[in-house]
Order: structure tokens, then sequence, then C-alpha cells
């Protein structure tokens, strides 16, 4: 009997790996590292074949960890970043750059090398940038193209196939190029609402006009929760399951993280978001109609559920600041789980004992990989002040909780901004990695002033993509019905009252370190950083 699903997430750094029943719980979860080139600050790569085996790894290793056979497994989906793959005509990698190691032949989401392609695309004012927030980002894929073709017109000549990452691996999982709507909305100005949805003005215009045949993203997209196809004898031999196995349209992470946290249209309240943390941030929410706001990605029409509007807002590093903090601190090292753990463990006692203030004299600005939102600016840097020559464990955890306090401040300015445009929230649904780190969970409470539902389940973004399979191959009949089996509900965290005049002075701070920054950049216009 088919009754469970599998579900992948490729993140930035691993793939994980969860086995489903149809009502959402997780028998077995397995993580596996993934091997990234950085060949700059704000640059890189992966091979693709890589990912793929290393999914195919960790999928395998799931199953067999939940005593599961081939033959109860009924669907598969994958969630992933929206990095690029590039392939030629033959379906071989098309790399940036080969070594010993490998052909990388893959963007990685938060490579900014399109920043200035992404600003020209922006001056157009077209359709597709309002749909962008009023400023094209560099992470998305149209920028991303436009750089390969204008820097590496060689690999541009032998393009076969430029993929989504999610959409990639449904392809070396079905064979079918068939894409995902969810990605095409989310990432390639795809606009399904109008009869034709790509907006082929702004693609003349960079003489990009055979882009959507050109990248193999021209025939209609497959929407979340149904059916791009089934598992080809290859896929399923390297995935370890058999070819009955249904594959549904992928999504971007924090989409299926959004489908996994916030509740059906027919059960959201106005005003509930979902907060997906990681190694960035998305702050997710949708509704029956189009709103618009700058900074805020989209609306894109059914890129979650049918006939309904998704946004998004986001900072660029949040996970990634702190991993970034522990790996360069004397007293950090790799920014494992259980460091992570360590310096929680010791934040936790010195707030027991002072208050969370204990760090007090040390402001951040955490936008140390460019701002998202509310300031749509992928040149943004980030700040620290009063910084001693403290080198203790000590003074790494002062470091580290005063970050912690800046990203939730940070996203306190995103949801006034939002606010301010008539999206306000009501609530949070937390998701991801922080939902793992309980000073993060408590302060996005406090700081932002609103409760923060906290999903029992291990992993909220792998349950979306559960949610997805279990729609597509017919577990459930449809998302809607998905979710309402699936989800559970959590604890929540509530603003605590006492706390709100101390973060109130904090985001004081916040915004008079933001002035600084702005005078020192105002000082020195033509600096570039990348």
């Amino acid at each position: 009997m088919r009754d469970h699903v599998i579900a992948v997430d490729v993140g930035t750094a691993s793939v994980r790996a969860g086995i489903f029943d149809k009502t959402g719980t997780m028998l077995s979860r397995r993580v596996e590292p993934l091997r990234l080139r950085r060949p700059g600050a704000r640059r890189g790569e992966y091979v693709s074949d890589d990912i793929w085996q290393t999914t195919a790894t960790a999928v395998r290793s799931a199953r067999l960890a939940s005593g599961l056979g081939p033959e109860r497994i009924a669907g598969l989906a994958f969630g992933a970043t929206c990095s690029l793959v590039l392939l030629d005509r033959a379906g071989d990698p098309l790399p940036l750059f080969t070594d010993d190691s490998g052909s990388y032949d893959t963007i990685a989401w938060f490579d900014h090398r399109a920043r200035a392609e992404a600003a020209e695309l922006s001056a157009t004012g077209d359709a597709a940038v309002r749909h962008s927030g009023g400023s094209i980002s560099p992470e998305m894929q149209v920028p991303k193209l436009l750089w390969l073709k204008r820097n590496r017109p060689e690999l541009w000549q032998k393009a076969g196939d430029f993929f989504d990452l999610a959409d990639f691996l449904s392809f070396r999982a079905t064979g079918s190029r068939q894409r995902s709507l969810s990605t095409l909305a989310t990432k390639w100005f795809h606009m399904a609402e109008n009869a034709d949805p790509w907006p082929r003005a702004l693609f003349d215009r960079f003489s990009l006009g055979d882009l959507p045949e050109r990248a193999g993203a021209d025939m209609p997209p497959c929407p979340p929760g149904k059916a791009i196809g089934k598992l080809t004898e290859a896929a399923a031999d390297a995935l370890g399951l058999d070819c009955t196995v249904t594959v549904a349209a992928g999504m971007v992470d924090a989409y299926a993280g959004a489908l996994g946290a916030l509740p059906h249209p027919g059960m959201k309240a106005p005003g509930e978001f979902a907060l997906i943390g990681g190694t960035s941030s998305c702050l997710i929410g949708y509704g029956p109609e189009p709103v618009f706001a700058g900074s805020v990605w989209g609306p894109y029409f059914a890129a979650i559920y049918p006939h309904q509007w998704p946004f998004e807002a986001g900072q660029s590093a949040t996970g990634g600041l702190l991993n970034h903090l522990l790996e360069i601190h004397a007293e950090g090292g790799p920014a494992t789980e259980a460091r992570h753990e360590q310096v929680n463990a010791r934040i936790a006692s010195m707030i027991a004992a002072d208050g969370p203030g204990f760090a007090d004299g040390l402001d951040i600005l955490p936008d140390f990989h460019g701002s998202r939102s509310p300031f749509a600016d992928p040149a943004m840097t980030g700040m620290v002040a009063g910084l001693t020559l403290d080198k203790s464990f000590d003074g790494l955890c002062r470091l580290y909780w005063r970050a912690c306090i800046a990203i939730a401040l940070s996203l306190r300015q995103i949801l006034e901004h939002l606010a301010e445009n008539g999206i306000p929230a009501t609530a949070l649904h937390l998701a991801g990695g922080h939902r793992r780190n309980p000073l993060l969970s408590r302060l996005y409470a406090d700081v932002t002033g609103r409760p923060v539902h906290v999903s029992p389940t291990e992993d909220v973004v792998l349950l979306g993509s559960a949610v997805n399979a279990a729609a597509a191959s017919g577990l459930h009949a449809g998302l809607e019905q998905a979710a309402t089996a699936m989800q559970t509900t959590g604890h929540t965290h509530n603003p605590d009252p006492a706390l709100s005049d101390y973060y109130e002075s904090q985001y004081v701070r916040l915004e008079i370190l933001q002035a600084c920054r702005d005078a020192l950049r105002s000082a020195d216009p033509d600096a570039q950083r990348e």
C-alpha cells in the first residue's frame, strides 16, 4: 500500500530528505552536506550532478531509516533554493568553471554577479519590475541569464536548458522538461494571469526575446500539488525507489515552507505570514487579491495555491550572518549545530543573570549580504559598533546575541514597512532552521510584538514539500485537503510586554546606526563592494 511520501529540501549548504505519512508525521530525516565553491564574497557555484547525487544519498538513507520498502512510497516533491542550473543542448553541464573537483554549472541563489544587469532591468519600469517590488534582485534568474549572455557568450551559444534548481531535480527524476508554475512565477517573471505570461517587451529590449524557448521554459508550467511525472528507471535506481512514484511540481524552498507553515486559504486569517528562516529569511504571505509594495517581491499568481497571490519580503543574511560570526571569531570555529547550541546555552545563562541587556554597547546592522527589504539594495553592507579587544568565548556570545537582536529588529522594520503599505502582520508562523534556535524564536515575538507560532514538526519546509507530494500523488484530493490533514498546531511565543520598552530603545539605536551608514556611503558614493 502506497501511503507515504518523500520530501526533499536542497538548501545552501546541505540536502535534507524526510519520509512522511499521510497525517504529516515525519518518520525519518537525513541531512547530507553540499559542496559549494565561493570564488568571491558575493558569488557561489555548485556542480549540479553533485546536488543530484547528494539528494539521492539523502533520499535512500531516509527511506532506509524509516523501515519502509519502496512499495510504500506514493510521491516525491523537491523544494530547493533558486540556484540556476546551466545545461548544454545534450543535457550535459555548461560549466562556468572547471577544475579537478568538477564542472561548476550552477549559480548559487545568493550570487550577486548580475547586480548591474538587475539595475538595468529595474530601470525599465516594466510590469515585471512592479511585481518585483520596484527593484529587481540579482538573485532572480533573468538578470543572471543576461549576465551570462553578456559575459560568457560562448556558453550562451551552447545553451540547451536553464533550470531553477527545483525544476532541475524534477527533470533528473522524471526526464520531463516541464517547469513548475511556482518557480517560474517567483524567479522568472512568468505571469500566469496574463494571456501571454512572458514579458516579451522587456525581453526584446535586452535581446532576450527567445529566452523562454532557449531556457526550455516555453511549455505550460505545472502548478503545485500536481504531478510532473513518474520516476524514470535510472532515477528510481539512484533514489532507491521504483518507477511508480509520482513526482510533484517543485517549489522554491521558501514557498514550500510557506505551504507547510501557513493555514490554507479556507483557514488563514488576514495578516498571517510565514517566516522561513535559514541562511537567509523570507517573510511570505498570500491573499485573494494582489498587493504591491516597494522592496516586496510579488505578488505572484498561483505560486502556492490556485487563485491566490503570494508575496515575499526578506533578509539576505540571517542564519548566514550567525554562521559567519562563529567562523571568524577566535572562540568560534566551524558553524555546526552543536556549536550554535553551545553559544545559545551560554547566552541563556547570561540573560538569566543580567537580563537581555547584558551585551549593551554592541550594535550591529545585519545587512552583510545586502538588503532585500525594506531597502532593496544588494550592495548594502553590515556594521558593528562597540567592539573591544575581547577574544573570549563570552565575547563571542555577546556578539552573537547582539546579532540575533539586530536580525529581529530588522524584521520589525520590514513589518512596519509592510504595514505602511497596507499589508499589516498579525501573526508569524516560524519555519526553517531558526525554529531550532530558541533565542531567535523568542526574540521574534518580543521584538516585533506579534505572536510567533512554532510548528511541532521538526522541519516545516520539508512538511510543505510533503503536502505537495501528497496532493500530487493522490494521497489527498488537493493541496488544501493535504494541508488540513498534515499540518499540526504547535506552541506559541507571545510577546513579553515587560520587554517592549527595552526593544523600543534598541530599535532607535538601529536607526541611529543606519543613519551613520547612510552618511558614510554618501561621503563615498562611488565605492563598490563585491
